[in-house]
């Protein structure tokens, strides 16, 4: 049986895409050749119907057990094996899942500020023609009545980082030294420093990798009649097609735009409770998401020339 010995967990929009293509790096790990296989996230069949895009999300999971396994089968002897889904952390039914499955994985989950992961995932689906409103404010106003009508994970802007109910939870499953949390912005500012850790976490040799690739850089193209116009087009189209449209919309994209004090004020809001909790369970101090920033999170800059939205998952 071949199945992971530890799992880079959440959250969305965290870096975990770069975190992979930085593990994969280092000889004593074998990542899965799929990023973000999202197996446990279901028992079966993932559903077919969600918001805009959810079906072609739908169609990457690799759902059935035999072929998951097989993701690891090519392991070399003597190294860990591993994979990055971060939608685990998040859902709750996928955390009890993966104790059941191998309760001995080591979970790697990082902790990014909630109102900037929030702004972050909505820029990138915003990019990507999927997300109608202009303003992140006003979009994360329709969660409730977005998950009611049956919308993807990747559309819970709010619920997606609130980290104290999801670590209190995965506490009740895991011991805590089977988890490693860290901040976003370590993985930014200090890349070697926080791959030691890891690598010192998951018990094999450190100073082998020292640097985290840009990965998944999100474009923020202007909010315009054009954007308006591909977009509605895009969100009618089947996958293939809408590729096209998806490129034509962030060709011109711009750096992603910091929030103002205003937006971040509202949408702190949502997160409060749940970072006074976040306290509680890891004993570390977040009182710093609760105020202005002096920088948004993140990488900001420019694309890297070539690049385009990561698509995770295997082909759909």
């Amino acid at each position: 049986m071949a199945l992971p010995d530890f799992l880079v967990i959440g959250a969305p929009k965290t870096g975990t895409t770069a975190l992979h293509a930085a593990l994969r790096r280092h000889p004593d790990l074998y990542l899965s050749p799929v990023k973000e296989p999202k197996h446990f996230l279901t028992d079966g069949p993932p559903p077919t119907l969600g918001g805009p895009g959810d079906a072609a999300t739908y169609r990457e999971h690799v759902w059935r057990r035999p072929d998951y396994e097989a993701l690891f089968a090519a392991a070399p002897p003597g190294t860990l094996s591993g994979e990055a889904t971060p939608f685990y952390l998040y859902d709750l039914d996928a955390q009890r899942r993966i104790r059941a499955a191998i309760p001995h994985a080591r979970l790697i989950a990082i902790l990014r500020d909630p109102v900037e992961r929030a702004h972050s995932n909505w820029a990138h689906l915003w990019s990507a023609g999927l997300e109608p409103h202009d303003d992140v404010v006003r979009a994360c106003a329709e969660e409730d009545r977005r998950i009611a009508a049956g919308w993807a994970h990747f559309w819970h802007y709010v619920r997606l980082g609130r980290y104290g109910e999801q670590l209190a939870h995965l506490f009740t499953l895991f011991p805590r030294e089977q988890v490693l949390t860290f901040r976003y912005r370590d993985l930014v500012d200090h890349p070697a420093e926080t791959l030691d850790r890891i690598c010192a976490f998951l018990g094999v040799r450190r100073g082998l990798i020292a640097e985290v690739p840009r990965e998944n850089v999100t474009a923020h193209p202007e909010a315009s009649q054009r954007h308006s116009m591909l977009s509605a087009f895009r969100r009618r189209l089947p996958a293939a097609l809408a590729k096209r449209i998806e490129t034509l919309l962030q060709r011109d994209g711009l750096a992603r735009r910091p929030l103002t004090w205003k937006q971040r004020r509202e949408l702190i809001e949502y997160f409060a409770a749940d970072i006074l909790l976040l306290q509680e369970v890891t004993g570390e101090d977040f009182s710093d998401w609760l105020g202005p920033k002096l920088r948004s999170g993140g990488q900001v800059g420019p694309r890297p020339p070539g690049q385009r939205q990561a698509r995770n998952g295997r082909p759909g």
